[in-house]
């Protein structure tokens, strides 16, 4: 009888953890990732990936602590404004979408800081590299959207040395920094 007991119990936790599971995709119309660099230390230059993917996996809807975030971005859609500085950005001097067509991060960790903050570590992997970065994530809240679907947003930022990947590393720093600043606008919407 003792084993039954075990035996369900058991059942019934496993199931209420899986029930509870939460995955989340990108709503691309509402997400942007953005990234942005200093040019010729005087202005900075803007611009973003117009094709990503994001799956975030949670064991609470409301509460993203320990969440995973797996975030896909095609190379090959950079977009600046600015065809020319697209086309060479796409070019071995930098991305080499041909032989790198994606850049990726996927966390290794997500951990509540305090109130709607948290820090997200994981493993960004672009031009062949692949290097651990720290990322600051403010969880906007959750919505119903206009179907009667669970959205979350976030605000994500961090920061990494783009030399570090091999991208540009025959640009100077006098043309384009070496630290460039990302900025991810998230819209998830559970499945």
């Amino acid at each position: 009888m003792k084993k039954l007991i075990l035996i369900v119990t058991a059942f019934i936790t496993f199931s209420f953890a899986v029930i509870n599971q939460g995955t989340w995709n990108l709503d691309t119309a509402h997400s942007r990732l953005g990234f942005t660099a200093v040019h010729m230390g005087i202005s900075d230059a803007n611009g973003a990936f117009d094709k990503v993917t994001c799956t975030v996996t949670t064991a609470n809807d409301k509460d993203f602590n320990n969440a995973t975030f797996d975030l896909v971005a095609d190379a090959s859609s950079i977009n600046t404004g600015l065809e020319a500085r697209d086309n060479h950005l796409k070019s071995e001097d930098f991305f080499a979408v041909s032989q790198f067509p994606n850049l990726q991060f996927k966390s290794t960790s997500c951990t509540k800081v305090k109130g709607k903050k948290y820090l997200i570590k994981g493993n960004l992997s672009m031009h062949g590299v692949t290097k651990e970065v720290s990322l600051t994530a403010t969880h906007n809240g959750n919505a119903k959207n206009r179907a009667g679907l669970d959205v979350a947003g976030f605000k994500i930022t961090g920061k990494f040395n783009r030399l570090d990947f091999g991208v540009g590393k025959d640009m100077p720093v006098a043309v384009v920094s070496d630290e460039i600043n990302l900025t991810a606008d998230l819209e998830v919407i559970k499945n």
